[in-house]
């Protein structure tokens, strides 16, 4: 028998939260100390009586907790684990609240972008899958890379396909020309989509339709352009729509590129094939390749970064970059 309550935390947890990760955490966390943050990762919309976190109890109050995120408002929705920590004298308390936290959010799937790589034996226990995120890149056509580091010159695949891109500013826009399926898990509906990319508070974020027509997404693509020293970088940090679709945008993609005079675009993703991949133009970055496609830009560091995330479900699953709490800016 447990020793620990483990239930939903409630709205008038909210400052105990804060305290404890604030003790525990190790550093103070901005998604739980900027109130306007917490608000949009954590605050239940459709119930204000809750907040997105579960906790374990026991005698001297928290023993541990574990934040969450949603990715669309339905009943039984896929979330992502945000924030996961616990007290060093309460054993078992983390472990014990990670492996409940299926039945506690009421979630159909529950996974985690960006976990430690010495965590994964961990998740493994509990049941979940753990995997490292693949890399892909696609090279821009330049004489010389000053962001990347290609010590060697490598033939691009073939980049074709039908589907065009096409701007999406407005809810209005999302609603025309978008209908949300639920091929792929997490499903993200267009509240999800619309909070997360047009109306994210820290970061700006160009969503993009695709299909044969800018009348009618078949997928979606978010992107952010960054610039390093006068160099444009296209970070692809979503893609919603059918793996097998996925090569149909790349000649749109390539000319995107080439509109924005960008050096590389890359985008971390599980879910779609490096083969399919490839049929839409992109290499993959392997672990330990001699190309190096910096992920940490604002300032560069001129090394590839490994991502690893869990999931409790790998059916038909795909996780991007920008899932969970990443892909944000540095705010401190």
């Amino acid at each position: 028998m447990s020793k620990f309550l483990l239930r939903h935390a409630t709205a008038e947890d909210r400052q105990a939260i804060r305290d404890f990760l604030n003790t525990y955490w190790g550093s103070d966390h901005p998604l739980v100390n900027r109130e306007d943050l917490f608000h949009y990762y954590y605050q239940n919309e459709s119930d204000p009586s809750r907040i997105q976190f579960c906790l374990a109890l026991d005698e001297k109050g928290i023993a541990a907790l574990c934040g969450y995120i949603l990715s669309s408002l339905q009943s039984k929705p896929d979330v992502w684990v945000s924030i996961w920590c616990a007290r060093k004298d309460a054993k078992g308390a983390g472990l014990e609240l990670m492996g409940k936290m299926p039945e506690l959010t009421g979630c159909r799937t529950l996974s985690c972008n960006n976990i430690r790589e010495n965590t994964m034996a961990f998740y493994t226990f509990l049941g979940y899958t753990a995997l490292r995120l693949p890399h892909y890149y696609r090279l821009g056509k330049k004489e010389r890379f000053q962001v990347a580091r290609v010590p060697a010159p490598i033939e691009m695949p073939p980049a074709g396909g039908e589907a065009q891109l096409f701007p999406i500013r407005t809810m209005d826009e999302l609603k025309n020309v978008y209908k949300p399926t639920d091929d792929t898990r997490p499903f993200k509906d267009l509240w999800y989509l619309h909070r997360r990319y047009l109306a994210y508070p820290v970061q700006q974020y160009d969503l993009l339709g695709a299909g044969k027509s800018a009348s009618e997404a078949t997928a979606l693509l978010a992107c952010r352009t960054v610039e390093v020293d006068g160099v444009k970088i296209l970070r692809i940090v979503d893609y919603i729509g059918e793996p097998a679709y996925f090569p149909q945008l790349g000649g749109a993609i390539a000319q995107y590129m080439s509109d924005l005079d960008a050096e590389y675009a890359d985008m971390y993703c599980y879910g779609i094939p490096a083969d399919v991949m490839k049929a839409a133009g992109f290499c993959e970055r392997l672990r330990n390749d001699p190309v190096i496609i910096p992920n940490y830009l604002n300032p560069p560091l001129y090394e590839n970064t490994e991502y690893f995330f869990f999931t409790s479900d790998p059916e038909n699953f795909m996780m991007c970059k920008a899932d969970g709490d990443q892909d944000r800016p540095n705010m401190g």
